[in-house]
């Protein structure tokens, strides 16, 4: 899905990757592009059982505030599982482009990715909190 070069490193919990390891390989056979750049995502995670409190990451529930630089919109989303998925409330599935594409960055990271026609785009994580504030999108 997109190239290995300047990627961002990505930190996530042991029972995170578990949970999303097994969920991106069950996924091969009807997302397939998106389970297979999860799980190369997953491949280059650093797994570490603590938090650092100085670096906010998103995580599997976290609210996260992030920016596409190619249109400048802003977009608020928490991401979830698969099932607990609902677009038009936000929640937004780990096994979307964009939900794999957050999963483990930190406030301030940039990375790419390609929408669901093929398009290379990147998007830059603005804000990750327990409440980042409703659902809203504005052009910058």
């Amino acid at each position: 899905m997109t190239a290995m070069t300047n990627l961002p490193s990505i930190v996530m919990s042991p029972q995170d990757h578990e949970r999303l390891s097994n969920i991106a390989q069950a996924a091969q056979r009807t997302v397939p592009t998106v389970a297979d750049y999860l799980l190369r995502e997953l491949d280059r995670a650093k797994v570490t059982p603590k938090d650092d409190p100085c670096t906010k990451r998103v995580k599997m529930g976290s609210h996260v505030e992030f920016r596409d630089n190619g249109t400048g919109r802003v977009r608020a989303i928490q991401l979830v599982y698969p099932a607990e998925a609902d677009p038009q409330a936000g929640r937004i599935s780990v096994l979307t482009p964009i939900g794999a594409a957050l999963v483990g960055l930190s406030e301030g990271k940039t990375i790419p990715w390609v929408g669901r026609s093929g398009e290379n785009r990147t998007l830059t994580v603005l804000k990750i909190g327990a409440d980042s504030g409703p659902v809203r999108y504005s052009d910058m």
